[in-house]
């Protein structure tokens, strides 16, 4: 067994960001480098120099300009890190390029990403959604795995060993990423069957989204007592939490967690995690946190909004929800006047400051659309009225010798449930 010193020794880390020509990127170069270091600590990283690069153009071998590898490969030498991270997806020969001027492991945003959802993924579920998006990061990248034959000197009896071994990797990795997706099928067909069992119990459907780091967790925490695990670190909570939850005006609904978004996201975890985001797309509302301790709060909101739309999940109406405002001099109400019919309600999930109003504008926002019933049964129809008080909200209840008055407020699929197992036991009753 290693020593434990051994055991715990971090990996160290040279950063590099780029800016490409066309930045379509809506957080900047600075900031993108920033998040780059905290993605690096939060996989067990020390960084070890940062470096930054803005392109006028784009070097099809090794992404950066050769004076900008040169520059890199000096600080490798004299730091000896155990990998260099780049803030940019990297093309399979882009990356073996890299490798082969710096002599030491290169990897990009999207693989860091996977690494810490590798690390932190803890449902079964979970796990497999992480492993087939590596799969499929790893497929056209295999290559890199071989450049070792290389240095055989080539000839026969190399090559062809080398290329053999490699097809047969790349088959076994196709018929694995295909398992894996025959055991999601299976996963998401539990999950989709769980969900339409929650879609006939007609509670609204809450869901936290935001930015990694957000402070979802600490909401849900707080709210429902779920225990979800909460760190100061980037995607602490990958798979989703389920709870139910008490509204101050007598409405129960169901409040899901949900794992956190990030600026240049991989699309294949987009992919791999859309039976996951399904929690957030068959949402009657959406809690959008913010964190307003970051200086790019608008930014933030804009990267969120866009995945949002990308899941099909860009019309679900939304409660902004400014978080961590005891971290704030003011009130940042002024910071949301251009949200148009959005609500905005400023909380601080660690303090609870804000909470029981944001709690109250929920049940305000799921109150429209509901509709108000009057209903006369008879005492013997004791399921009906239990139906009524735990799924609807009682208003009044009057008792009339062996008739019970009662007026609730209710959602329409409760409405239309209610009266036809009315009139279903008022037939019943008729016939006997």
């Amino acid at each position: 067994m290693r020593p434990h010193s051994n055991q715990q020794r971090k990996e160290r880390a040279v950063l590099v960001g780029v800016e490409l020509p066309s930045n379509d990127h809506k957080i900047s170069l600075e900031y993108s480098l920033e998040e780059l270091e905290s993605l690096a600590k939060t996989a067990g990283a020390e960084v070890a120099e940062k470096f930054t690069q803005q392109l006028r153009s784009i070097t099809p071998a090794t992404l950066v300009g050769r004076g900008k590898v040169d520059q890199i490969h000096a600080k490798v030498d004299e730091l000896h890190p155990d990998l260099v991270i780049f803030d940019e997806d990297l093309t399979p020969a882009q990356q073996r390029n890299l490798e082969s001027a710096f002599k030491v492991r290169v990897i990009d945003r999207s693989q860091l990403i996977l690494d810490i959802f590798a690390q932190r993924a803890r449902s079964n579920e979970g796990k497999l959604q992480v492993e087939l998006a590596q799969l499929e990061y790893l497929l056209p990248r295999l290559t890199r795995q071989w450049t070792h034959l290389s240095r055989l000197g080539g000839g026969i009896g190399t090559r062809g060993p080398g290329e053999t071994q490699l097809e047969v990797d790349r088959r076994r990795i196709r018929e694995k990423i295909g398992h894996l997706k025959r055991r999601l099928k299976t996963v998401e067909r539990t999950r989709s069957l769980q969900r339409k069992e929650r879609d006939n119990v007609p509670f609204a459907t809450i869901a936290l989204v935001g930015y990694t780091n957000a402070g979802k967790s600490t909401l849900m925490n707080a709210l429902t007592r779920a225990g979800v695990l909460v760190e100061d670190k980037l995607f602490a909570t990958l798979d989703p939490t389920i709870r139910s939850l008490r509204l101050p005006n007598g409405d129960k609904v169901m409040i899901a967690d949900t794992v956190g978004f990030i600026n240049k996201i991989p699309h294949s975890l987009i992919e791999a995690f859309k039976s996951t985001l399904e929690e957030v797309m068959s949402a009657d509302l959406l809690l959008h946190l913010v964190d307003m301790s970051s200086p790019l709060v608008d930014e933030q909101i804009q990267v969120i909004e866009e995945v949002l739309g990308e899941i099909g999940a860009g019309d679900i109406p939304t409660i902004i929800v400014p978080n961590k405002i005891d971290l704030l001099p003011e009130p940042p109400q002024h910071l949301f006047k251009n949200r148009g019919s959005e609500e905005v309600c400023p909380i601080s999930a660690v303090t609870g400051e804000g909470v029981e109003a944001l709690l109250n504008v929920i049940g305000t926002h799921l109150d429209r659309g509901k509709e108000k019933i009057h209903l006369s049964l008879s005492t013997s129809q004791g399921a009906l009225l239990s139906l009524l008080r735990e799924r609807g909200r009682v208003e009044n209840e009057i008792y009339d010798d062996d008739r019970v008055h009662i007026t609730a407020i209710v959602t329409p699929k409760l409405a239309g449930q209610v009266r036809k197992l009315a009139r279903n036991n008022a037939e019943s009753d008729g016939d006997r």
